[in-house]
């Protein structure tokens, strides 16, 4: 295989495993913030989840708010993920390694899922202060607890509110400090 048929493929590979993994963590983070089962978005998460977590759901019990038969699913995948990418690039890497790329894979694309949210979420702020829409809404559930905080920090400086830019930044830099190798890529 030539090198750019390696490299579409290596594309190929990483975009469908980072979209399905971000579709499983979002579905955790949902979980997490109690978002509106009912909302569109929700349900069509839930969709392209059920079917390969409802095995994940037999064997691993849920705790309080946390779905970890989703996020056990969500560390397979990326070991999987780890491994094949790995195996493309002609790399030896033991199961200790696999297990602590995986882990700072997921939390890459926790912190990339949030920048993206969060960048959606104050863009959308722009076009008018009501959330009517179902993505307003899921938006709204998934980064009010990260940006409540902030506010409480940083007061709205001229009446626009510095707290998205903030909490983007900061989540730039703790993906620069993740000491995951750059084929693996954060999300």
């Amino acid at each position: 295989m030539g090198a750019q048929a390696t490299n579409a493929f290596i594309f190929l590979i990483s975009t469908l495993f980072n979209l399905y993994m971000g579709a499983v963590l979002l579905r955790i983070i949902l979980q997490w913030v109690r978002a509106d089962f009912y909302n569109p978005i929700s349900q069509l998460v839930w969709k392209l989840t059920q079917p390969v977590l409802a095995p994940f759901k037999k064997i691993v019990p849920r705790h309080r708010k946390l779905d970890i038969a989703a996020l056990v699913l969500l560390l397979v995948l990326s070991a999987l993920y780890i491994q094949i990418i790995a195996g493309l690039w002609n790399l030896d890497i033991g199961i200790g390694r696999t297990l602590w790329f995986a882990a700072l894979k997921v939390i890459g694309l926790g912190l990339s899922l949030y920048t993206a949210t969060i960048a959606i979420y104050a863009i959308l702020s722009w076009f008018g202060p009501g959330f009517s829409n179902p993505a307003a809404n899921i938006l709204y559930s998934i980064n009010e607890p990260l940006l409540r905080p902030l506010r409480r920090l940083i007061p709205p400086v001229s009446g626009l509110d510095l707290s998205p830019l903030v909490a983007i930044l900061l989540l730039q830099v703790l993906g620069m400090l993740l000491p995951l190798p750059g084929y693996f890529g954060l999300g």
